[in-house]
């Protein structure tokens, strides 16, 4: 019975006060979150881990479910990293969709920029703020996330000097951060989902086993099943690539038995308007090894605002159920031909990193890229994703 009378209390509460003052009521009543349970498997369902806790939260113990969800409508959303290439652009699909955004950026040197720049002032109607917090401050970060909805944590690490590109150190921090983030929004009672940008560089590097006859072996399918081998990464001091496969793995780690939602999205080498010049560092980080991912079928592009449209659909989604949570590779071409690998690495200013004799797949094990988790998703939505079309994926 006193659980019925604060369960009242909070209702009246949504119905009758500000949005501010209906939000901390609702949050003064949230039940402590439970820290046993089932772990889900990494990249496959919540983080909710067990059927029996999703469950639980969809049939709304108490009336608890049917309350947070007509709070979370009106909350707005928060993204790390805000001032990066990929969350610039994450910020302008928000405010297109009538999201109110709360951007994160990482340090007040980064939030001075943002004022310098005029990035806050005429946008949005008044519907986007910023605030710093530090990705390795959990405090910090609960502070930055309280009263989001949701929140997307672009993981967008760069090298403080602009000269190294990415390091071994870097993709240990990264790391680090990313089980920080969700441990934030866990710990935060609005945070409801968190959509992680991780790369498909998490994916397409595995120790693989050439047919032993030398015969040509069919093209094997790579999807969100398929994970990066952290050794083979260290061995050939692929940096970025072990950094986003720990980030991830520890993100979902993170996860587990946790009472929030999270789903990665796996984007390949973006690019779009001034990639250049906007997203060099990243760019040249990527492309280390880029001769055996396009010798194999595994180099590809997806432009940054496609990838945007990504991120929030997949947001959107996760919103319905927990079907919606997990990995999706997402790309919207695969660079085949030795014309259009020439035309990349000219863009970003590099010398030719192609190896000697690398033309194409020769006779290497050839690969086929697949994101049709992430077309059935956009497609039953009805997002604007064009590129996600069949013959691109092949």
């Amino acid at each position: 019975r006193e659980r019925e009378r604060e369960m009242v209390v909070v209702v009246v509460a949504l119905r009758s006060a500000e949005r501010r003052e209906a939000e901390l009521q609702l949050r003064s009543t949230i039940p402590p979150r439970p820290e046993d349970g089932e772990a889900g498997s990494e990249g496959h369902g919540c983080g909710w881990g067990g059927a029996r806790r999703g469950e639980s939260r969809q049939k709304g113990t108490d009336g608890f479910a049917s309350v947070l969800g007509a709070a979370e409508g009106q909350l707005p959303v928060c993204v790390t990293s805000a001032a990066s290439y990929i969350g610039r652009a994450i910020v302008d699909c928000l405010l297109s969709r009538g999201y109110s955004v709360r951007l994160a950026v990482d340090s007040r040197d980064d939030l001075e920029k943002l004022g310098e720049a005029e990035v806050l002032e005429g946008r949005g109607g008044g519907r986007i703020s910023a605030v710093a917090a530090d990705v390795m401050d959990v405090e910090g970060l609960c502070e930055a996330f309280d009263g989001c909805a949701g929140v997307f944590h672009t993981s967008a690490f760069l090298d403080p000097a602009g000269i190294s590109g990415y390091s071994k150190h870097m993709a240990e921090m990264e790391a680090t951060a990313a089980a920080k983030v969700v441990e934030a929004c866990a710990r935060t009672p609005s945070v409801r989902r968190c959509v992680f940008t991780s790369s498909l560089l998490a994916c397409v590097w595995r120790r693989h086993h050439p047919d032993p006859h030398g015969q040509r072996r069919a093209p094997a399918l790579l999807d969100e099943s398929c994970w990066s081998d952290e050794t083979l990464c260290r061995d050939k001091k692929l940096w970025l690539a072990l950094g986003k496969t720990m980030a991830e793995r520890a993100a979902w780690r993170a996860a587990r038995g946790r009472d929030v939602k999270v789903a990665t999205l796996c984007p390949a080498l973006l690019t779009g308007p001034a990639f250049c010049s906007e997203n060099p560092s990243s760019s040249v980080a990527y492309l280390k090894g880029g001769d055996e991912m396009y010798a194999e079928g595994l180099l590809a592009t997806a432009e940054v605002g496609k990838v945007a449209e990504a991120h929030v659909c997949v947001y959107e989604a996760m919103g319905g159920g927990d079907t919606s949570c997990g990995r999706y590779i997402c790309f919207d071409r695969v660079v085949h031909r030795e014309e259009d690998i020439t035309h990349l690495w000219r863009q970003l200013g590099l010398a030719n990193w192609l190896s000697d004799g690398t033309t194409g797949n020769g006779g290497a094990i050839y690969f086929v890229l697949s994101n049709s988790k992430l077309r059935r998703l956009m497609s039953q939505r009805r997002c604007p994703y064009d590129g996600l079309n069949m013959d691109l994926c092949y």
